[in-house]
């Protein structure tokens, strides 16, 4: 019998929790094969079967567990299970799948909508608005009752899995993730002398930059350019002018940063994250823009690491995506300054005395007093608005009639 135990994945942490087993107690399972899903402080990771055999689990989904402690044993004795009998079994479901599908009625219910046949029915006789149906049924289908409940009372609804007028409380544990995103949310709001100024830029050029290049920009890339490359850039080329903003307070010693590495907030289901983009300033769009689909798609799936998460001097957080037009991020400690991205919208602007209709971001530059003083913060973010205004200028950092001319 093989234990498996908590690996250990930083210096600080001391325990993680369960999130989820991937294979079922008493399964046969490979080498190195996933078995289950853990969660730290900083991260979540996957913990691989050191032999093939089978899975005698140790621990629950939702349980924390010590680094060190033993999460599972593994039979390396067991013998393999036949592999007719596997090949036998998926057959079995595929065609059960099958024969369920061929029976499926067909309705005016979108097929993202799950009903049974008589819920799909009545919504297609009555023209129901599944968008006020709340789902009870299994794996959140939709049931004939709640159909008839969505009918009986026009304009009322309820929480999922409640009555109208329900009073219901739920405790849930809070994750590991959860309760550190807390600790360093106010510390960071205790700790630092945390102010922000604004300022707004006008995204006409970029824009323009976008929708003329943005078929080529995938074609030769194979992703998207989307705003981030720009700002990323931005915020790179005004570092290397503002050095204090890239800078750290350690004891009494300001520690100077002569690279650029930027965390990028991704909202995941658990909590946010803010990976990290090495070196942005020695990077091009294109691999700024890689880097941001590899790092979002790894926190949606779970599976940044420790080493994706620390050692950025920087933040960029995007609001935007969710609608908002204004707010106050808060900094991502230790480092010294956070920039907030906002929703784009059509603003009126005086521009050489006449009133035109712009695309206009909020941007608000949250930073540390004690490291940053006003001439630095506001430089800063007046040089990175400049930048966005004039794309051409992400180029070399200056303006390209300026450097020919040698000005």
């Amino acid at each position: 019998m093989i234990d498996i135990k908590v690996p250990t994945v930083g210096e600080s942490i001391t325990e993680v929790t369960l999130l989820k087993w991937t294979k079922k107690e008493g399964s046969y399972v490979e080498r190195d094969e996933v078995i289950a899903e853990l969660e730290s402080e900083k991260a979540t990771f996957e913990v691989n079967a050191e032999q093939a055999g089978v899975l005698f689990r140790k621990a629950n989904e939702g349980d924390s567990i010590l680094i060190g402690a033993i999460l599972a044993d593994i039979d390396e004795t067991a013998a393999k299970p036949a592999a007719s009998t596997a090949v036998e079994e998926n057959v079995n479901v595929n065609t059960t799948a099958a024969a369920s599908a061929s029976q499926a009625p067909v309705t005016a219910v979108p097929n993202n909508i799950k009903a049974t046949p008589v819920a799909a029915a009545i919504i297609a006789d009555k023209k129901v608005d599944t968008t006020q149906i709340k789902a009870s049924g299994y794996a959140g289908k939709i049931t004939k009752v709640d159909v008839l409940d969505a009918l009986n009372n026009p304009g009322k609804i309820q929480f999922a899995g409640q009555e109208l007028f329900s009073r219901n409380v739920r405790p849930e544990k809070m994750s590991n993730l959860r309760k550190t995103i807390s600790r360093r949310l106010v510390e960071a709001k205790n700790t630092t002398a945390m102010l922000t100024t604004f300022n707004e830029v006008d995204m006409t050029a970029i824009m323009q930059i976008r929708k003329q290049f943005k078929d080529k920009f995938k074609e030769a890339h194979g992703v998207n350019l989307g705003f981030m490359s720009f700002f990323a850039k931005a915020c790179a080329i005004a570092l290397t002018e503002w050095p204090t903003v890239n800078a750290f307070i350690d004891g009494d010693q300001l520690l100077y940063h002569d690279y650029a590495d930027i965390s990028i907030a991704v909202s995941t289901p658990r909590g946010l994250t803010v990976p990290v983009i090495r070196n942005v300033e020695s990077l091009s769009m294109a691999e700024i823009e890689k880097s941001v689909v590899v790092l979002a798609g790894k926190a949606r799936d779970s599976k940044l690491t420790t080493e994706d998460l620390t050692g950025g001097t920087f933040t960029i957080t995007n609001g935007g995506v969710f609608g908002s037009l204004m707010s106050t991020p808060i900094i991502n400690i230790p480092q010294s300054a956070i920039l907030g991205m906002h929703k784009i919208q059509d603003r009126p602007m005086a521009v050489d005395g006449e009133v035109k209709i712009l695309p206009m971001m909020y941007l608000a530059l949250s930073y540390d007093h004690r490291i940053i003083d006003g001439r630095e913060s506001v430089g800063f973010l007046v040089r990175v608005k400049a930048l966005l205004e004039n794309p051409s200028l992400l180029l070399i950092g200056k303006d390209p009639v300026a450097s020919l001319l040698e000005l």
